[in-house]
């Protein structure tokens, strides 16, 4: 293995922060020979798919749409990562019933990609790790060679989140957030910075700071991400609910 491989993974498995993880991730992944690289993680409840974490660095006005027209719920990629933990190639053939959507990703430079799903039974929650690209073809060798990266990653990725996830036993009540408070968590699931938000809702980034710290203090977490997945799990981040 490469030296500057060993020492990039080195530096992602020393780091328990997960936005300076993710920045590793993202520079592995252009290393590599992709230039978008995603992480998301998800909760089902009552047979209900719940987004609680989506962090990548994909065009934004893809992001929006994909978001806005609940996409997630056709694309075949999700539906194949919620079922298997097995690698699967982003392929025309795999999108066969979606051919609206795969002509979207051509035109975002996102059709050469792969995934990989993460499957946690004790905390309920599956992470995807995607990598993708606008230019040549994924072969099987390549996704072979650069399987195990993403393996770990993945894996590092999502123990970074379950490890934020409340302890305990019992369920406890479900705090009342406000309108604002929904914004901020609703922003943070999108990977959004105190910055990034400030700017999006026209506030100081201390401003989103305090929220955030008041979201924590609601549900009895310890931090940010914490936060977003108790409030997933509360039903907070729907899309379709007002906030």
């Amino acid at each position: 293995m490469e030296k500057w491989k060993i020492s990039q993974l080195e530096q992602l498995s020393s780091t328990n922060d997960l936005e300076t993880a993710y920045r590793i991730s993202v520079n592995f992944a252009k290393n590599i020979g992709f230039r978008f690289f995603g992480f998301s993680t998800s909760y089902t409840s009552n047979t209900e798919r719940l987004s609680a974490l989506r962090l990548n660095n994909y065009p934004s006005d893809w992001n929006a749409d994909y978001e806005k027209r609940k996409l997630a719920r056709i694309d075949p990629v999700v539906a194949h990562c919620f079922q298997s933990a097995i690698p699967v190639l982003w392929t025309e053939e795999l999108f066969d019933s979606t051919q609206c959507l795969w002509n979207e990703l051509e035109l975002q430079g996102l059709q050469h990609g792969w995934s990989q799903a993460v499957h946690d039974e004790n905390s309920g929650l599956c992470s995807i790790l995607s990598l993708a690209r606008s230019h040549c073809p994924i072969s099987a060798w390549e996704l072979y060679e650069n399987q195990g990266y993403s393996v770990f990653i993945g894996h590092h990725l999502h123990k970074l989140v379950a490890r934020a996830l409340p302890k305990g036993a019992g369920t406890p009540s479900t705090p009342q957030l406000s309108l604002r408070e929904i914004d901020v968590l609703k922003l943070a699931a999108d990977g959004k910075t105190a910055y990034e938000s400030a700017r999006i809702l026209n506030l100081s980034p201390r401003t989103i700071n305090f929220h955030v710290q008041e979201t924590i203090r609601k549900f009895g977490v310890s931090n940010k991400i914490s936060a977003v997945i108790a409030a997933a799990k509360a039903g907070y981040l729907d899309r379709n609910a007002m906030g």
